[in-house]
């Protein structure tokens, strides 16, 4: 896809901002997750909250535009919750460890 927001037609664009919304709350998660650094702070800092919720705002939009979507935009949504959802369970995994490794 041409990202030339010039020359886009009115169609282009708004699967181009269904892209970039899908893209922010990827980067809200992986986050949360501690994966990337946060913007704001220059810091990489674990809230699985947020990446949690990151994560179901997503699976929302997924339930609500069923059916509704291009392929490319309904396969780049799968792909990105896929990728998203093995990330927190590895996480939620090794909270679970370190959890348990603080009780002993």
């Amino acid at each position: 896809m041409n990202l030339d927001a010039d020359n886009l037609s009115d169609d282009q664009q708004q699967q181009l901002l269904f892209m970039m919304l899908v893209q922010q709350h990827q980067q809200i998660a992986m986050m949360g997750m501690g994966k990337i650094e946060n913007p704001n702070t220059g810091k990489v800092e674990r809230e699985l909250k947020s990446a949690k919720f990151a994560i179901d705002t997503l699976v929302m939009l997924q339930k609500f535009t069923k059916g509704n979507l291009p392929a490319e935009l309904k396969n780049y949504l799968t792909e990105t919750l896929n990728n998203l959802r093995m990330n927190y369970a590895d996480e939620t995994q090794k909270s679970d460890g370190e959890d348990a490794a603080e009780q002993e």
